[in-house]
C-alpha cells in the first residue's frame, strides 16, 4: 500500500530534499508541497494525503495553526491526515502544543535520511509515537511548567479498567508494545488490543495524544 504524502516548509531546497528522498521509496508518493501552512492546508484538503510533513515555524500561517486546521477539521471536511511536526529541539513548547493538536509526533530537521522515511512509515501505521522516550521528556519538561489539568482528564481516566490504566502509563513512560509485554507479561498482541481499547475509550487519535493525555490528568507526573 502506497502512503501519500505532503511536505509544508517554508525553505524550497529542504522540501525539494526530502521530496526526492521520499520519492525514491517505492511504497511512499509525493503528492504536493507548499511554502507555509495556509497553502498546506489548502493543498492537503485537495490531495488527501496520509501523512504531512509540517515544518513549526512558516510565514503566513505556522504549522501549529495548520495542524490545527487539518486535525479539526470545519463541519463537511471529513478528512485528517495524520501530521508530523518537523522541528528542532528549541520550540518545545510549541511541539507540545502541537502533539496536544493531535501531531503524531517529530522529527528533527537535521535527522539522518533513514529517520526520515522510518517516521513518514510509522506515522502512516499509527502503530506507535515516533521517538518515544524524546517525546516524553518533551512532555515531561513543560508538564513541570504547569499543573496537571486534574478536572475533565482525571474524570475521564475513569472509563478505563484497572489493566488499560497500567498499558497507558507505561505507554507515558515511552515503553513500547514489547516493553510493555515484558513487563506485565502479557502477549503483544494483547497488549495491542489493550492500547486500541484505551485510544477509543478515552476518544485520543493515537499514542501521542495518549502520551499528553497521561500528563495532562495527572496519571503520570514528571519524575516518576
Amino acid at each position: 500500500m502506497t502512503t501519500r504524502v505532503v511536505i509544508v516548509d517554508d525553505q524550497a531546497m529542504v522540501r525539494a530534499g526530502f521530496a526526492a528522498l521520499l520519492a525514491a521509496q517505492a511504497d511512499i508518493d509525493v503528492v504536493g508541497e507548499a511554502p507555509d501552512g495556509a497553502q498546506g492546508v489548502e493543498l492537503s484538503r485537495r490531495t488527501r494525503p496520509d501523512v504531512v510533513l509540517m515544518d513549526v515555524r512558516m510565514p503566513e500561517m505556522d504549522g501549529l495553526e495548520a495542524a490545527r486546521r487539518l486535525l479539526s477539521p470545519p463541519p463537511g471536511v471529513t478528512h485528517r491526515p495524520r501530521v508530523l511536526m518537523l522541528t528542532t529541539f528549541d520550540v518545545d513548547d510549541y511541539v507540545y502544543e502541537a502533539l496536544r493538536a493531535g501531531a503524531s509526533g517529530f522529527l528533527l530537521k537535521d535527522a539522518p535520511p533513514a529517520d526520515l522515511i522510518a517516521a513518514v512509515r510509522v506515522v502512516a501505521s499509527g502503530d506507535a509515537l515516533l521517538a518515544p522516550s524524546v517525546t516524553r521528556r518533551l512532555i515531561a519538561d513543560f508538564a513541570r511548567q504547569r499543573p496537571a489539568a486534574r478536572g475533565k482528564p482525571a474524570l475521564r481516566l475513569k472509563a478505563l479498567t484497572e489493566r488499560e490504566t497500567e498499558v497507558l502509563t507505561l505507554v507515558a513512560r515511552g515503553r513500547s508494545n514489547t516493553e510493555i509485554a515484558q513487563t506485565l507479561v502479557l502477549a503483544e498482541q494483547t497488549v495491542k488490543t489493550h492500547v486500541s481499547r484505551v485510544l477509543t475509550k478515552l476518544d485520543l487519535r493515537d499514542r501521542a495524544q495518549a502520551v499528553v493525555f497521561a500528563y495532562e490528568s495527572g496519571l503520570v507526573t514528571p519524575g516518576e
